[in-house]
């Protein structure tokens, strides 16, 4: 996660202040993956169960918020963050969760790539940053 948020001040210019708690990754309501390659750690990706809340519209009951997707530069290009994101998907799908939403910046332009490839579609902004215009948010409904 160090080297994430040190990923994010280069490219942003500070870390992500959205809160993240270990709790929220609790089984049934949530999933942290670490992707290893040869013993070594080289991808994370997480989802968390967010339902409506009238003070950010655009959840919704039933949602999964993927969070903490990354992949170490060295290990990039070789399908590490898709095999992530499906194996999040696929859990929040059998937990119940009925649509996977996220959060990312214009600035991540392969993130961009790799979302909207995946089936993801660009919806209205959420979280700590939606009053942000580089923030871009995408949703993909889940199988049931």
């Amino acid at each position: 996660m160090r080297r994430l948020q040190a990923f994010y001040g280069e490219v942003y210019g500070d870390g992500d202040v959205t809160p993240v708690v270990p709790a929220d990754f609790r089984a049934s309501s949530g999933l942290f993956l670490v992707g290893y390659e040869d013993g070594v750690p080289v991808a994370t990706g997480a989802w968390r169960a967010v339902d409506a809340d009238p003070a950010d519209p655009a959840r919704r009951d039933g949602d999964a918020e993927l969070k903490r997707m990354y992949v170490e530069p060295a290990a990039r290009g070789r399908g590490h963050a898709r095999t992530v994101l499906v194996a999040l998907e696929r859990a929040a799908a059998a937990a119940g969760r009925r649509r996977m939403i996220l959060e990312t910046g214009d600035p991540q332009s392969a993130a961009i790539a790799l979302y909207e490839s995946s089936g993801y579609r660009r919806t209205s902004r959420f979280g700590v940053y939606r009053n942000d215009p580089r923030s871009r948010c995408f949703a993909k409904p889940l199988p049931g």
